[in-house]
């Protein structure tokens, strides 16, 4: 543990720069938890964090990685034990504080969890941040009243990591799903995962009234701009939206008609910003009734740490179906 590898990105004259470096636990954040890490995960954060095309990161130099699981190799909590399996998604790694691409992680005791039993290191990261993201704007959109018997949830941004996984657990647990994609040739990949229909960006035709003909029970999207305007005028009376993500853009032109006519709900979902006890209750059902039945078919890849840099661009340019793990160390 006295030297180890470790993906850091610094900051000269406003560029972001980043690069693997030899690192003691000094240089990390402190934190009452030291993680040997076993594997991390590639997020659309992260590559905006790593190549500075986002401001992602609140200071300089920092490890970066949204999320890592691992084992405890030194705890001053006694929450947590030497060889305890842990995991960590969001708060605030990549960040605010040193992330998971890095052979050590240390961190406040109060971000980290139990592995859930039912979860390997491995499936923990193949689900990570998007798969817990997707999760909890289902569970926001349970409380908030969905159920199956409503009707057909549209998925917007359907072969990213959050889209593919909301696809499969809504459609585990019985939910009608229609997959927004812009891809054609992922019809087979997302009918796998359990999309009864497939809708196609381009050849939709998103309309322009403050309210369109009432055509889904819900929405998980994962794209804004535009297409996130179309949904909230084309979502059923009572309807819940899971605003989860910006690649379509951070502009939202709407009217205030489809809220207080028609009651739809849209729901922020943040996976940073929640309250432990309800992570961590998301985080159980990962692994119980919204553990994904795919992931062989999600994780599309699986790099070693040094490979790392090699699929931030993919990302970025909106080309990656599926899910990228990070394999760190002798996991």
């Amino acid at each position: 543990m006295d030297r180890f590898t470790a993906y850091r990105s610094h900051q000269n004259d406003g560029k972001v720069s980043s690069r693997f470096e030899t690192l003691t636990l000094d240089d990390l954040n402190p934190g009452e938890v030291v993680i040997k890490a076993a594997y991390s995960d590639v997020n659309y954060k992260d590559a905006l964090a790593a190549t500075g095309a986002g401001r992602i990161m609140k200071r300089f130099p920092m490890v970066v990685g949204i999320d890592v699981s691992g084992v405890v190799a030194r705890s001053e909590d006694p929450r947590f034990k030497e060889g305890d399996s842990v995991l960590v998604i969001g708060s605030g790694l990549g960040e605010e504080r040193d992330g998971g691409y890095s052979e050590y992680v240390r961190l406040p005791a109060e971000v980290v969890m139990p592995l859930p039993v039912g979860l390997s290191l491995f499936e923990a990261m193949a689900i990570g941040t998007a798969g817990f993201t997707a999760a909890l704007g289902i569970q926001r959109m349970e409380d908030n009243g969905q159920t199956p018997e409503q009707g057909t949830v549209l998925v917007n941004g359907a072969t990213g990591g959050v889209g593919s996984y909301a696809i499969d657990m809504l459609a585990g647990l019985g939910y009608p799903v229609t997959a927004f994609t812009g891809k054609r040739e992922s019809d087979s990949y997302l009918s796998k995962l359990g999309a009864r229909d497939i809708l196609y960006r381009g050849e939709t035709e998103l309309g322009q009234r403050p309210l369109e003909r009432a055509l889904w029970a819900g929405a998980i999207d994962s794209v804004g701009g535009d297409e996130l305007a179309w949904l909230t005028r084309t979502v059923q009376p009572l309807g819940n939206i899971a605003s989860i993500g910006l690649a379509g853009g951070i502009q939202l032109n709407t009217t205030v008609m489809p809220f207080i006519l028609r009651g739809v709900n849209l729901l922020g979902i943040n996976s940073v910003l929640i309250p432990m006890g309800l992570k961590q209750k998301v985080v159980e059902r990962m692994a119980s009734d919204l553990r994904p039945r795919h992931l062989d078919e999600i994780v599309t890849r699986t790099v070693a740490l040094t490979e790392v840099e090699s699929v931030f661009q993919g990302y970025l340019d909106g080309t990656v179906t599926g899910r990228t793990v990070v394999r760190i160390g002798d996991a």
